[in-house]
């Protein structure tokens, strides 16, 4: 079998442990270069693959035969990489953000469709232990109808890195966005109608937000509550609310309480009627709540070779990068931003 000659651009943490990985050790691909400005990751890689290093990856493209280059770099440095690895006839998987805006994202896109090669975004949240499970009790009605679902992750240690400045696409709504925004967003269903959003910086340093909250409409009336929050005290990492119960789920703790709602007597309609005999119950979830590296590369080696569409398609990406925008420009605005 053909191996995937396959290139990592940007061989930091990100790069050099979940997606090198996969490429090291799965028999569909075959790392064959890596490219990083920094010489002491490039010695790391070229001792750890035996593989050619490169400064630039223009040299990179030039001199290697590659299927595919991994583009794990800096969020503002995406779209113009991802084009131009398109425009030299190769395969191109985009870490999150795969772009910095809409703009950006329909460049890349534009770029696909001209050079005839695959353009993979990478969201493996949505191969998430969590979403997948919370996908099957919304299906199966578990809670009744769900009406709102509540999606936040909490931390309260600071950075001080290019995540923090804005001129490097920096900011937490492009980091964690991707985790925290689209994942409950696919579990509603249907389409986003309106966003209203706010970003605030609190700790960190730089001139970007490390706090925002989005509450977002979908077509079908379900409400989404996304947020990324600085705090001491963790809250539910979900929440989903129906007509006959809720779920939330702390780490790979899902609990699940259930009842009928009791109907007030017709003659009693001023008072509140309570429910009683709750039913609850606890499952714990496998760890992989951002998806399994290795699941995904698998699907990536399968749409490479033609044996079946990818998941992710760049249209999902495309408008995951507009409800992302809305949210930066209802904050900015001060107002729904409707799409």
């Amino acid at each position: 079998m053909k191996k995937i000659k396959t290139a990592v651009l940007g061989y930091g943490r990100s790069g050099g442990s979940l997606h090198a990985g996969p490429i090291e050790k799965l028999e569909q691909f075959e790392m064959a270069a890596v490219c990083d400005i920094d010489p002491q990751r490039r010695t790391l890689a070229s001792e750890r693959f035996g593989c050619p290093v490169y400064e630039n990856y223009q040299e990179m493209l030039e001199k290697e035969r590659l299927d595919l280059v991994c583009v794990i770099t800096r969020s503002d440095q995406h779209c113009k990489m991802a084009c131009d690895c398109l425009n030299a006839g190769v395969n191109v998987l985009v870490t999150k953000p795969w772009a910095a805006n809409s703009v950006e994202a329909e460049r890349m896109i534009a770029a696909e469709k001209k050079s005839g090669k695959k353009l993979l975004p990478w969201l493996p949240a949505r191969w998430g232990s969590d979403l997948r499970r919370l996908k099957e009790l919304k299906n199966a009605k578990a809670i009744g109808n769900v009406f709102i679902i509540r999606r936040a992750v909490s931390t309260f240690s600071t950075r001080c890195d290019w995540q923090t400045e804005k001129r490097f696409a920096g900011g937490y709504l492009l980091n964690w966005g991707p985790h925290i925004v689209e994942p409950p967003v696919l579990l509603a269903g249907g389409k986003v109608k309106s966003v209203f959003g706010q970003l605030r910086q609190t700790i960190n340093p730089g001139d970007t937000e490390d706090v925002f909250i989005a509450m977002i409409t979908m077509d079908n009336g379900t409400i989404v509550h996304a947020e990324f929050t600085i705090s001491l005290t963790d809250m539910p990492s979900w929440m989903l609310q129906g007509d006959r119960g809720t779920i939330t789920v702390e780490g790979t703790k899902l609990t699940m309480i259930t009842n009928v709602p009791p109907r007030p007597v017709e003659s009693a309609r001023m008072s509140k009627t309570v429910a009683q005999d709750n039913k609850t119950t606890v499952e714990t979830l496998s760890a992989d709540l951002y998806g399994d590296a290795y699941v995904i590369y698998r699907e990536i080696a399968a749409a490479l070779k033609g044996e079946k569409e990818f998941p992710v398609t760049p249209e999902d990406a495309l408008e995951l990068s507009r409800v992302l925008d809305a949210i930066r420009t209802s904050n900015a605005e001060n107002k729904v931003v409707s799409l």
